[in-house]
């Protein structure tokens, strides 16, 4: 007697029947299309670079606002740019030109003509994205130093959590100045 996944042959011998050829090809078939689609898109995605590319950051637009009066701390800010196909983060801001700890800062406004500042202990650049730091958003706290003059270059480092340190000049401006 034979079952109905074999069929004897004149040899003796058994075969497959049809229907246990289809069974396991619609049973092959899906893996391997999973691992044609899988396969695909990343194709794609190392095709247009972002196949475990490094972050790529470059720092731009570095000003730090002219201290006036008494006043113990002024702010600094750059544009940060990630190039690459993997995020990073700020990690912290130093100045070798200041006499104190910088410290990245947060300012949110809060109502009419008021806002608060928080101490924020890292910032995520995307991957091919900018973070810009402006006064009404990020910025990085910086001890004043009265004898810096409008046009004075002082240079900061930033650290970065994968691309490390990068140095980069901040003009020294007046509040106002280009936007700020």
């Amino acid at each position: 007697m034979t079952g109905p996944t074999t069929r004897p042959t004149t040899e003796g011998t058994w075969r497959p029947s049809r229907r246990r050829l289809t069974d396991t090809l619609l049973a092959a078939l899906v893996p391997v299309a999973a691992c044609v689609l899988a396969l695909g898109g990343l194709s794609m995605w190392a095709a247009y670079g972002n196949a475990g590319s490094p972050a790529r950051i470059a720092v731009t637009e570095g000003r730090v606002f002219l201290p006036s009066g008494d006043t113990p701390e002024t702010a600094a800010f750059f544009r940060i740019t990630n190039n690459g196909g993997s995020a990073d983060r700020l990690l912290k801001v130093t100045s070798t030109a200041v006499d104190g700890a910088t410290f990245l800062s947060r300012h949110r406004m809060t109502g009419t003509r008021s806002a608060s500042s928080q101490t924020v202990d890292s910032v995520a650049v995307p991957a091919g994205a900018s973070v810009a730091m402006s006064p009404f958003g990020l910025d990085v706290i910086v001890p004043a130093d009265p004898d810096w003059q409008f046009g004075d270059l002082v240079t900061f480092t930033l650290h970065f959590e994968r691309s490390g340190a990068v140095k980069y000049p901040a003009v020294v401006v007046r509040p106002g100045q280009d936007g700020t």
